[in-house]
């Protein structure tokens, strides 16, 4: 497989992975503040610093209010994160290797597409954004599906499969750090009547919560959670699992060496942390973070110079998603 089909389909699979996570985000905020008192300093600024989007967004607004978050995040087209804006990267992207893929999946992706522009281009007004986000996360799961359902094992699959895990990884880090540092100890009187809401929030934000009360069987609880969303090696969207999958998918390609080993020092990490110590200091929490996100900055970079194309005159269909507030994120470091 030539390199630059190989990239694509990586970035394709990021892009897909970007869309979903940040539309479950923005469904699960919603019915969290329903469920809060306006009190409670949550809101939705922390979307924004999920997503790493911070210095984006302050360019471009002056307040955090729901109008501005919802429109940066779903249809802003200057936004390189927004919903609208990761479809049409991965649109693109697959749309020059599309050869080497089903053509259903070609056309679900373009279907995806352009119904979220159509969407955007009427804007996402709070009586259809609960619809708007159900179609995206159903049209990214669709695309999941058809592709374990009908792409052949081989590297096009491998390289899908590795986009996508890097980036689900990612975006667990995002949301543990953000969302954890406004449920951590700051003012126990004041939020803990509402600290398993929150946590629950967490767990949906990954689709997480119903397998949390089936394998974990407790009340739901900031270190167990943690321990779940960390190292559980059976959860999907686990860090621990990510890893391990990323892991597998290396093993079927040649010159792996280099990646699997950064790979694997990654999952050490995580699978060795001392939960309870990083579910009792905020500090420590978001300095492991920043490692786990360091070490996704390096998978990414050795996959870049083992197996991509790093000819600059060569040009690139990827986007650079804009640095977290640790200027610490997963490597995508690519040029436009």
């Amino acid at each position: 497989m030539l390199s630059r089909v190989a990239e694509n389909l990586y970035w394709m699979a990021r892009y897909i992975e970007r869309a979903e996570d940040t539309a479950r985000l923005l469904s699960v905020n919603s019915h969290l503040m329903l469920d809060l008192p306006g009190r409670l300093p949550l809101g939705w600024a922390p979307l924004i610093e999920m997503t790493g989007s911070l210095e984006a967004f302050t360019a471009r607004h002056t307040d955090f209010d729901e109008r501005n978050v919802v429109h940066f995040l779903c249809a802003d087209t200057d936004n390189d994160i927004s919903i609208i804006s990761a479809l049409a990267s991965a649109r693109e992207n697959l749309r020059t290797t599309r050869d080497v893929v089903p053509r259903e999946i070609w056309e679900e992706v373009n279907q995806l597409y352009l119904s979220v522009a159509d969407h955007a281009e009427n804007g996402v007004s709070p009586r259809r954004r609960d619809s708007f986000l159900k179609s995206v996360i159903r049209g990214c799961q669709t695309l999941t599906g058809l592709i374990e359902g009908t792409l052949s094992h081989g590297p096009a699959r491998t390289f899908i499969e590795l986009g996508r895990q890097l980036e689900r990884a990612d975006m667990t880090t995002r949301i543990v750090d953000v969302r954890s540092a406004s449920l951590l100890p700051q003012n126990p009187e004041e939020l803990l009547p509402f600290e398993n809401l929150q946590w629950m929030s967490v767990l949906k934000s990954l689709t997480a919560y119903q397998m949390y009360r089936q394998q974990v069987r407790l009340r739901v609880r900031g270190p167990d959670v943690l321990r779940f969303l960390l190292q559980d090696p059976n959860l999907p969207r686990s860090i621990a699992c990510s890893l391990e999958t990323l892991g597998h998918e290396l093993a079927l390609l040649p010159r792996q060496d280099r990646p699997a080993a950064t790979v694997s020092l990654v999952r050490a990490d995580v699978v060795d942390a001392d939960i309870q110590a990083l579910a009792h200091s905020p500090s420590k929490l978001h300095l492991f973070i920043d490692e786990l996100q360091i070490g996704f900055a390096a998978i990414h970079d050795t996959l870049s110079a083992t197996y991509f194309v790093n000819d600059d005159s060569v040009p690139r269909i990827t986007q650079t998603q804009s640095q977290s507030q640790s200027q610490n994120h997963a490597g995508d470091n690519d040029n436009d």
